[in-house]
């Protein structure tokens, strides 16, 4: 067994054959990740201490990334004891992920390609999570996809999903041609790191693509109930669209304290808001960076480029975060 230490003072155990990221949930550190694939690089860590193997290729890191150390704990093992260099959550609270039976309860089309489905827990079950972060869907033969969780608050033991048309897709299919009320399934979760933290007094930035409003929508219905003191000093949504029906969600439900901005990517005859892509527009209105922190959520394009030009205009990375949508393979 391989001891793991980070550079925070964080000291745990992996088992042979452990991801360190499992290794670090399963003794309560709380490292970020999103897709635990190895296409993101949310978990990437620094190691300055030891050796690793690799389980799956780690697509999410850069050649010169690779060059001075980088890995992705997700998709790495420990070979000898480590020495990492991570930042964790500190403190943060993360639930345990949890497997549970679930029925569908409403689904309906709130555009040509996204539907939204609302799962139904049974009455016992007890499911926690922090407003942004995802649950996977375990279906027959083995099918597991991912999807943002839409609600703050799992009242009534229920979970809206916003979930897009992916043409071919094998869980396409079933939401979008043979999924009824009543339908029996099974979910996991919750799942991932995307969720508020450190924004108090802060310009907070939303920015997403898509159904990458889902867990966008979360976080803003969690802010009304969080206390005045921990809130940020501005909030700000920018949601892109490739046409106008993308815009399948109206905002009405989360008040009038925030300020939505929707860019349309395509031209369109008779759209007088921002054109463009979302990232562009947010600069373009001269943010403040230095006091902002920003959520990114959808296409994984949009969030790398997002996380560069942010960056490279002076966003603290630390104060960037992120979870990308990227394609099963298989939808």
């Amino acid at each position: 067994m391989a001891e793991i230490v980070t550079t925070t003072g964080k000291r745990f155990r992996a088992h042979e054959g452990e991801s360190i990221l499992d290794a670090a949930l399963r003794n309560g550190v709380a490292l970020e990740y999103s897709c635990r694939s190895g296409r993101c690089s949310t978990c990437k860590a620094q190691l300055r201490g030891g050796s690793t193997a690799a389980l799956h290729d780690e697509s999410g890191l850069s050649p010169t990334q690779r060059a001075d150390g980088w890995i992705l704990t997700c998709v790495r093992v420990a070979s000898s004891d480590l020495v990492l260099e991570v930042e964790d959550l500190g403190n943060v609270r993360m639930f345990r992920a949890r497997t549970h039976p679930c029925r569908v309860q409403i689904l309906e089309h709130v555009s040509p390609d996204v539907a939204r489905v609302v799962l139904r827990l049974p009455p016992g079950a007890e499911f926690r999570y922090h407003p942004g972060q995802y649950i996977d869907i375990l279906a027959q033969g083995g099918l597991r996809r991912s999807y943002s969780i839409a609600n703050a608050h799992a009242a009534g033991n229920q979970i809206e999903l916003h979930v897009r048309r992916i043409p071919g897709g094998t869980m396409s299919d079933y939401w979008f041609g043979q999924a009824k009320a009543n339908d029996l399934l099974r979910l996991q979760g919750p799942l991932g790191t995307f969720f508020l933290r450190d924004v108090a007094g802060r310009d907070l930035l939303f920015l997403a693509t898509g159904t990458g409003i889902a867990p966008v929508k979360a976080m803003l219905e969690g802010l009304l109930v969080t206390d005045p003191e921990l809130r940020p000093d501005s909030t700000r949504v920018y949601w892109g669209g490739r046409s106008p029906p993308d815009f399948y969600w109206n905002f009405s439900g989360v008040g009038t304290e925030y300020r939505f901005v929707r860019v349309l990517s395509r031209p369109y005859d008779g759209w007088t808001e921002a054109r463009g892509h979302v990232q562009d527009v947010l600069l373009a209105e001269r943010p403040d960076l230095h006091r902002s922190t920003v959520y990114a959520c959808g296409s994984d394009l949009m969030v790398r480029d997002s996380r560069r030009v942010l960056v490279d205009a002076g966003l603290p990375e630390r104060r960037f975060h992120s979870d990308a949508f990227l394609p099963s393979g298989a939808a």
